[in-house]
């Protein structure tokens, strides 16, 4: 499945805060990296200010709107909306020296910084312009991008976006960036859209819920991936008997984990049946931060016919 993934041009990283979404965009680009992949790594945030959490999962030397090399084949950007306002300008004035002017107008700069819509369409402006960039041979320059998109609300107002101006501007130099993005984004070809969520009821339910705006937004959602799963020690046999010991002899202190973890096989179940697309589980793993990431990135790498004979070997 994740051979599939890697061949689309944008894979869109979606879900509440606190399910692991942005570690989870941060493995999947090293895991692409790793796997051969070019691979774009894209923070997309509506705060151009204050620490990247993203940046910092990879290492990345630059957390700005400037594109910088994080590792072989995998490189990292912050969507910015001032930089999307400048490549927009760029593309309708005659002159590029006129955009810089312009952006140099603190009253322009305030206009465009003062409504929501107006940042949002700076951000998929950019977004697109980065889509766009070919190299001299005609290849894309960011064949694969992995976006973490923003927190919900924002992410599904970006969105929705699209719609929206098409429906005022449906012309010009502005309604045809709009529909090129809105095709982007539909096109499943292109795009797909991961969900994250955890094994607990309110994320289950919070994930099922945004599952269903995007599919009213025309995204195609690839997969769901549940974070943090506990290990399940028990086989279904052993699992019965445990629970006629604990009814015979009353609580035990690991009577708390194994509630933990009925709640989170019944979590699973539920968000596997609510969706149809697959459901990627995700190990709880001892570790955090870079190194989390780069362990659920050897989840998501499966091991290459060499690394297999060199562990079968003596």
């Amino acid at each position: 499945m994740l051979e599939a993934l890697w061949d689309k041009r944008a894979l869109l990283v979606s879900g509440k805060g606190g399910v692991g979404k942005t570690t989870l965009a941060a493995s999947l680009a090293v895991a692409a990296a790793r796997s051969g992949r070019s691979v774009l790594l894209v923070e997309m945030t509506p705060d151009e200010g204050g620490p990247s959490a993203l940046g910092t999962l990879v290492a990345a030397s630059d957390v700005g709107a400037r594109v910088t090399q994080v590792r072989p084949g995998l490189r990292f950007v912050r969507l910015a909306a001032s930089e999307g306002h400048r490549h927009f300008l760029q593309d309708t004035l005659p002159l590029h020296w006129l955009a810089d002017a312009a952006l140099r107008s603190r009253a322009l700069r305030r206009f465009l910084e003062a409504g929501p819509a107006l940042r949002e369409m700076g951000l998929l402006y950019q977004l697109l312009a980065l889509v766009r960039r070919t190299l001299p041979d005609g290849r894309f320059e960011y064949p694969l991008s992995i976006i973490d998109l923003p927190a919900t609300g924002h992410a599904l107002a970006i969105a929705s976006l699209p719609r929206t101006v098409l429906a005022l501007m449906p012309g010009g130099i502005i309604g045809r960036s709009v529909r090129e993005g809105l095709d982007f984004l539909q096109d499943p070809a292109r795009t797909a859209v991961l969900l994250a969520s955890l094994p607990e009821p309110l994320p289950v339910s919070e994930a099922l819920i945004l599952a269903s705006e995007l599919e009213e937004l025309g995204l195609s959602l690839a997969a769901a991936v549940l974070n943090r799963m506990p290990e399940d020690p028990f086989t279904p046999e052993s699992h019965a008997a445990l629970q006629r010991l604990l009814a015979a002899h009353g609580p035990h202190q690991g009577t708390r984990a194994l509630g933990q973890l009925e709640r989170a096989r019944t979590a699973r179940a539920r968000l596997a049946a609510g969706l149809r697309v697959p459901l990627l589980t995700l190990p709880e793993l001892p570790a955090t931060g870079a190194e989390l990431v780069e362990r659920l990135a050897d989840v998501f790498t499966p091991p290459t016919a060499g690394d297999l004979a060199r562990e079968a070997t003596p």
